[in-house]
């Protein structure tokens, strides 16, 4: 009997060994990240205050540009005490993962005071995790998804509408201004794409609006036609498109060259800013879509001017809101000073005039406020009022 206690004893000791061993290697990226953050805090005695900027690929220019023109402006007014700030711009482009490892090397390698994302939801969630362990704001410049503040992370902002607000937006615009009942939602298979159609769908249910027809684009199988014969057969009296470009493009051009004259709505995502000039936005003509930025206020003019000045074209939505976000960036650490406890602190209570509007935070870092509209008017993005 003895033996068989002695045996027992042994076995719950071993289980407990075992759990102990698994718990700290399921905890020990959080406490290295922790200790890290510790002994790696930026250097206040260093020449510039770095700023991270993470964008999806080498090609996507539009949100390095804004960022840059936030960057310069406030360097020409002397930087903050003494220091003028410097962009550190990293892809994302790769394998899965690679957005994680590029935050941690903006935190840990350039000791960056923050950092500022123009990417898709699924890598945001994964820069998210790095930041909020290492103690770094992260601001998200692109994305709408709002399971991003759903964790109620402090240390996450975001400066766009969420796609809970955006689905509002649309609804308002479609079905109470609009009066449409009879309407098609086009989606396309990418993550944020979804994550839209999604909550826009759930908003509709809720608003106990007269559930859409849907359609879904497959990149894989080049399904235009299609999509445009189901709606001719549908009978509809509007299209939403939840599709990132290019493929908005071509639905759009191939809508109007079937003489499909249908009104159609877009999330913020939906038009390309690869060629940002009026010629291009005129395949965009009388779409309307999500959008805060506005171009013809005494701000929005003069970055406008100057991004044109500087990249030869007019800046769109990705550059619009990079460059709020980078702005907003600077500015809370001019009000708190390089240290990132007190710029986090900075960022709950600030209130900027950008060229997308005031820009506020709740509780949870969503932006406040309702989105408005743009429509594409002679190659020239209108706001709506």
């Amino acid at each position: 009997m003895r033996v068989g206690q002695e045996s027992f004893h042994w076995r719950c000791n071993m289980r407990f060994l075992i759990f102990t061993i698994e718990a700290l290697i399921f905890l020990l990226p959080a406490f290295v990240l922790a200790a890290a953050s510790a002994v790696n805090c930026p250097k206040e005695s260093e020449d510039t205050i770095k700023i991270g900027l993470l964008i999806p690929d080498n090609k996507s220019a539009a949100a390095r540009q804004g960022a840059e023109i936030a960057i310069r402006e406030a360097n020409s007014k002397g930087g903050v005490n003494g220091q003028s700030f410097s962009l550190i711009v990293r892809s994302m482009e790769g394998p899965w993962g690679t957005g994680s490892r590029q935050a941690v090397n903006l935190i840990f390698d350039h000791e960056v005071y923050a950092i500022m994302g123009s990417h898709d939801g699924r890598n945001a969630h994964l820069v998210e995790q790095a930041a909020t362990k290492s103690r770094v704001v992260f601001l998200s410049a692109w994305t709408g998804d709002p399971t991003l503040t759903q964790a109620f992370v402090p240390w996450f902002f975001s400066c766009v509408p969420n796609y809970n607000q955006q689905a509002d937006a649309l609804i308002r615009e479609i079905y109470n201004k609009g009066k449409f009942s009879n309407i098609a939602v086009i989606s396309d298979r990418s993550y944020d794409s979804r994550s839209a159609l999604r909550y826009f769908l759930q908003k509709v249910t809720d608003s106990v609006k007269p559930e859409p027809f849907q359609l879904f684009y497959d990149n894989r199988s080049n399904s235009f036609i299609d999509l445009l014969s189901r709606i001719k057969i549908s009978e509809v009296h509007a299209v939403v498109i939840f599709v990132e470009p290019p493929a908005s493009l071509e639905i759009i051009r191939l809508m109007r060259q079937g003489k499909m004259m249908q009104p159609v709505f877009g999330f913020l995502a939906l038009i390309d800013e690869t060629n940002g000039s009026p010629r291009h936005l005129l395949n965009y003509e009388n779409i309307v879509f999500v959008s805060s930025v506005n171009l013809s206020t005494k701000k929005g003019l003069a970055f406008s001017e100057e991004y044109k000045r500087t990249y030869g074209i007019l800046p769109g939505d990705v550059a619009s809101y990079a460059y709020d976000g980078m702005s907003i960036l600077i500015e809370a650490i001019r009000n708190s000073g390089p240290d990132r406890e007190k710029i986090q602190q900075s960022m709950a209570q600030i209130s900027f005039d950008g060229v997308t509007g005031i820009i506020q935070f709740d509780e949870k870092g969503n932006r406040k406020g309702t989105p408005g509209f743009v429509e594409i008017k002679n190659g020239i993005p209108v706001s709506i009022k």
